[in-house]
């Protein structure tokens, strides 16, 4: 992997990571662009003890433009991009309508390839290794920024979920604190270790799952993918690393080598759940690491988690009274029935 920084007419920074180490990125950006300018605030919930980013400017972002005017396709035929470069492998920019920013954090996008018409499940194992070397890179880098907590490196998939633009991208927050979830996730580790005199949750959990073998979706040498027993969304998929790990950068060579294998299989069956001639499938994947000063880090366990909100063929999973309300998920597919469907459509 060959990695070169750049900055943007506003001053942004942008990063090109190619496969070639001989590949050479002097392409300038040409458009007049003003400063960026944000107004982004967190403010705190005095009654839930979590945070909410208020972010005003995002109004203004770009909002599903045509392809021939997609901002993250290469700067080609005199149309200038937020790429600068004709054509690229992988491509990290700073947000241009970040939720996060200055003291506050940190947004990034990423481009997954050139290709607008691609998606992640189009890609080369080469290719979604690329990307993995992306995640990493940013998630070593963005842990050294001053008052950055935790690095979340995740992707929207599908108009269903709110994606505003089309080309296959994803993002990376760095937060200023470890979000409501992982301080959960960390409060329910401590309990069981209190509770078994010292044993792992996530460690006893991908046993569990292993032992019982109804919802394991797929397992291979390195990494166990697994619906889990309380599954919040319709099809949700949790996939680990065998060796527990508390985030991306410390991934050994045999799971990076493996992972584009096994993701890439299971973004396919994604896109076969509900039959042939469907749209393809909306979805959430999300990497949750480990938070950057918790004491305990090393035992939180690196994983990816992977949904859609596409119930059956056609019909959506809305978040309604009892789960927007009170945040207690009602889920209409039984977690054995979707690993079985999941195992169903495996590729031949």
């Amino acid at each position: 992997m060959k990695k070169t920084s750049t900055r943007l007419a506003d001053g942004r920074e942008l990063l090109y990571y190619d496969r070639r180490d001989d590949t050479v990125r002097d392409a300038a950006d040409k458009r007049p662009l003003p400063t960026v300018s944000t107004a982004s605030e967190i403010r705190p919930d005095r009654l839930l003890g979590d945070s909410v980013i208020v972010a005003s400017h995002r109004q203004d972002r770009t909002y599903h433009p045509p392809p021939d005017e997609c901002p993250l396709c290469p700067s080609r035929d005199g149309r200038h991009t937020e790429i600068p470069a004709d054509d690229y492998d992988v491509v990290v920019f700073e947000n241009r309508f970040p939720s996060l920013t200055g003291d506050a954090g940190r947004c990034e996008v990423v481009c997954f390839t050139s290709d607008h018409d691609a998606s992640f499940a189009d890609l080369t194992e080469g290719q979604a290794a690329l990307v993995l070397d992306a995640w990493t890179d940013r998630s070593a880098e963005l842990a050294q920024h001053p008052g950055v907590e935790q690095v979340f490196c995740f992707e929207n998939r599908g108009r269903e979920i709110g994606v505003t633009l089309g080309h296959p991208h994803g993002q990376i927050y760095a937060y200023p604190f470890a979000t409501p979830r992982t301080a959960a996730m960390f409060r329910s580790l401590a309990a069981h270790r209190e509770r078994t005199g010292g044993r792992n949750l996530f460690d006893d959990v991908v046993d569990g799952e292993l032992a019982d073998g109804r919802r394991i979706v797929l397992a291979g040498d390195h990494w166990t993918a697994f619906v889990p027993y309380a599954a919040h969304w319709p099809y949700e998929v949790h996939l680990y690393p065998n060796r527990r790990v508390p985030d991306l950068p410390a991934l050994d060579d045999a799971a990076r080598t493996e992972f584009p294998q096994l993701y890439l299989e299971l973004l396919r069956r994604f896109d076969r759940i509900f039959g042939e001639g469907e749209p393809p499938t909306p979805y959430i994947s999300a990497w949750h690491q480990a938070p950057l000063s918790a004491q305990d880090r090393g035992d939180f366990a690196l994983h990816l988690e992977l949904f859609t909100i596409r119930r059956t063929s056609g019909k959506l999973k809305f978040l309604a009274g009892s789960e927007s309300g009170m945040n207690v998920f009602i889920n209409d597919v039984p977690p054995e029935a979707a690993a079985e469907r999941l195992r169903e459509v495996a590729s031949k």
